[in-house]
């Protein structure tokens, strides 16, 4: 984990501790996974295809495998040759998630990012 992601982390936990998330709109509600309003309307139904055949792009595999080799490292004896094994595979995934990254970031289209920032900043529309 970077420390970009490490200080994001913490900044959530905290705001978490004070209460910021409680009493959210939707709180309890089932999440709209089908949203896709904010991808670019050219993508869309690429995505949506992909998605049902049940695709999964390698970005998300890699997470995924990510999330798997730090759960198992966390219950490997440290020092020991699989905690070594683990680590060089994390490591390798890891890099190839950031080499996929470069260029292909889905937030480089200018409208899908301002379509982000606008959502965070809370200028949605959706109400």
């Amino acid at each position: 984990m970077s420390l970009l992601d490490r200080l994001a982390d913490a900044h959530i936990e905290a705001a978490a501790e004070r209460g910021e998330f409680d009493d959210l709109p939707g709180a309890g509600q089932p999440l709209n996974l089908d949203d896709d309003r904010h991808v670019p309307p050219e993508l869309r139904a690429g995505y949506r295809l992909l998605k049902n055949a049940g695709f999964v792009p390698p970005e998300i595999e890699s997470r995924r495998a990510i999330r798997d080799i730090e759960e198992l490292l966390a219950a490997t004896e440290p020092e020991s040759a699989e905690s070594e094994r683990l680590t060089r595979r994390l490591r390798w995934l890891e890099t190839r998630l950031r080499q996929s990254r470069r260029g292909r970031a889905l937030l480089a289209d200018p409208d899908y990012a301002a379509a982000v920032r606008d959502r965070f900043a809370g200028n949605d529309d959706r109400a």
